[in-house]
């Protein structure tokens, strides 16, 4: 089972989460809270998933990771920030302090189960309408790690470039096997071997990789040669 702690300001936002993750067999709300009292909820309950605001009035999200790196050190859980298209300041730091995803609060109900569901195996998810943000948002300069990955994409092969791609568009696994014509579980391998070849990094860390090494449409962050 998946325990999950919700995280926001607004009790009506809150109940709406609660009442889509509830409905999935595997997947259990164990508290759902404001910001004040999210880093006491979490230390409480030890959940494997938080779903975060990114801001709220009075102690908004930033704070609250903050509060979770230093109660928790290497225990923290996997943390996925609730967002708007108006919060690009808070991306950057979010990043740095932890977050591993990052989700619109109006996700579609069954793409936040497969998120939360993607979350508690230690990968990472980003919505598709934030993609773009949180890539223009990572943390700069670039990690030693980081320039890896992006000279590693020459290693891939043809088809494992083109998973790579549409993760740095920010597209799930089922709608990049629908986008391939391929089935969920081989497109589940594949991002599975394509995150290994480039280092053990996560689905946040490879739409940036993607974007870099030119493999997305569009303006790109210091885009890399691949000879």
């Amino acid at each position: 089972m998946i325990r999950v702690v919700v995280v926001d300001d607004e009790q009506m936002v809150r109940s709406v989460l609660c009442l889509i993750l509830s409905s999935a067999s595997d997947i259990e709300v164990v508290a759902d809270c404001g910001g004040g009292q999210a880093v006491a909820t979490v230390v409480a309950h030890r959940p494997d998933v938080v779903l975060l605001d990114i801001r709220m009035p009075d102690v908004d999200g930033l704070t609250v990771l903050r509060g979770l790196r230093a109660a928790l050190a290497v225990q923290l859980p996997a943390v996925a920030m609730l967002t708007t298209f108006d919060a690009d300041e808070y991306l950057g730091p979010a990043l740095r302090l932890g977050a591993t995803g990052f989700l619109l609060k109006d996700t579609d109900p069954e793409l936040l189960v497969q998120s939360v569901r993607i979350l508690a195996t230690g990968s990472s998810v980003l919505a598709p309408g934030v993609v773009r943000t949180v890539i223009d948002h990572y943390p700069d300069p670039a990690t030693d790690t980081d320039q890896q990955a992006v000279r590693a994409v020459q290693t891939l092969t043809v088809r494992e470039r083109e998973v790579l791609a549409l993760l740095g568009e920010g597209l799930s696994n089922l709608q990049t096997a629908e986008r391939l014509e391929l089935a969920s579980s081989t497109i589940k391998d594949h991002i599975s071997v394509v995150l290994a070849k480039l280092g053990g990094i996560n689905r946040v860390q490879a739409a940036v990789v993607a974007d870099r090494a030119g493999l997305v449409d569009g303006p790109h962050l210091g885009r890399a040669e691949l000879s």
